[in-house]
């Protein structure tokens, strides 16, 4: 009898589930199957940070990320410093969490600042950002596109001393230079050296002249308008915070029977991750948490799809003027209703001076 019964229900819960079918189709399981291949693939992102040395860019990533990257780096002294180039030093690591996979590429940019003369010393880190964004437009425009490396730079950490009045005349020239290719975060460093009053009264200068100066920094996107009043909150929060004051420490300070990051000075400690100390939460939140995706979405509609036009757009001129001055030269006369094929070499040679002429622009512009 017990069998008859389980029997039974069985196919009464069939035949239920077979009759909802009816009413279901299955495309409401998209987003998992998205989810699952996004999860075996993994994911990418690049941070490149720039700014004078000693303003803890190095100590920052450490503690952005838990780990070490900058193990067996060498500072130079002043006399090195003194005819010293801006080098760019990239870093990857594969971090994984909850069975999420991420490589994580830091770009870092020693000697930023540190020479006598600096005069356009931000033409590295905008010759870099350009050779990956040609990378990847070649790559693109190959023919095989299917595992095309993004190491496209996503987001630019830029470190703004806390020691001066504001903004310098290379932070300006360097944001305004790299605005227009990549995400720029500006931070206030070192902002255990500030009070509450200093580190206030510098934001505020820097935002002013970020906006006097015509600086494009990173924008946050705006809330919808279903999204509910915490998620606002925290998104207004953000806007305010920026430049971010934050602090770095790889150092387990112990006070008060707790264990934590921080500094220990004669007056007291400073804790990395207390929010009243510094907004080194907000950014690490910021970076990893909430807008992540967002900054390589805006990376790859924004910044890419404007240096791909530019491509495109010289390509288009060149391949114009080649085909003018193809049809001047003297030769027979093609045959009517069919062009007359471009050999190779001419192809060759019309590609190097498209190069050349955007290296020329790109020279240009700065």
């Amino acid at each position: 009898k017990i069998r008859a019964r389980v029997a039974c229900l069985y196919h009464a819960c069939v035949f239920f589930l077979q009759d909802q079918d009816k009413e279901y189709v299955g495309f409401a399981t998209l987003p998992n199957q998205v989810h699952r291949k996004t999860v075996k693939k993994g994911f990418t992102f690049t941070l490149m940070v720039a700014g004078e040395t000693g303003l803890g860019k190095s100590t920052l990533i450490n503690s952005l990320f838990l780990t070490d990257l900058y193990k067996d780096r060498k500072v130079p002294n002043a006399e090195e410093r003194i005819g010293q180039t801006v080098d760019i030093v990239k870093h990857t690591i594969g971090i994984e969490e909850k069975g999420i996979k991420l490589w994580l590429s830091i770009v870092d940019t020693p000697g930023f600042g540190d020479a006598v003369n600096n005069t356009a010393s931000w033409k590295h880190v905008e010759d870099y950002i350009d050779q990956q964004f040609e990378q990847y437009f070649r790559d693109e425009s190959g023919l095989n596109r299917k595992n095309i490396k993004d190491n496209r730079v996503h987001c630019l950490l830029y470190f703004i001393s806390p020691f001066g009045h504001g903004l310098r005349p290379i932070d300006v020239e360097c944001m305004k230079a790299l605005h227009e290719k990549v995400n720029i975060i500006p931070l206030l460093a070192k902002a255990d050296s500030l009070t509450h009053a200093e580190a206030y009264s510098k934001k505020s200068k820097i935002r002013e002249e970020i906006k006097q100066f015509g600086i494009n920094i990173y924008q946050f996107p705006e809330c919808e308008s279903d999204e509910d009043e915490d998620s606002k909150r925290q998104e207004q929060i953000l806007k305010d915070s920026i430049p971010f004051a934050v602090i770095g420490s790889n150092i387990q300070v112990e006070s008060k029977g707790r264990k934590f990051r921080g500094r220990s000075y004669p007056w007291g400690v400073v804790e990395v991750e207390n929010p009243i100390h510094s907004d080194f939460l907000l950014l690490r939140n910021m970076l990893v948490r909430t807008h992540m995706q967002d900054l390589k979405d805006v990376t790859r509609e924004t910044h890419y799809e404007n240096y791909r036009a530019q491509c495109i757009q010289s390509m288009t001129r060149m391949m114009v003027q080649e085909r003018k001055r193809r049809w001047v030269e003297p030769g027979p006369p093609p045959t009517p209703g069919r062009r007359r094929p471009l050999p190779l070499r001419k192809m060759q040679e019309v590609l190097e001076r498209i190069q050349e002429q955007m290296q020329q622009s790109q020279r240009g512009s700065c």
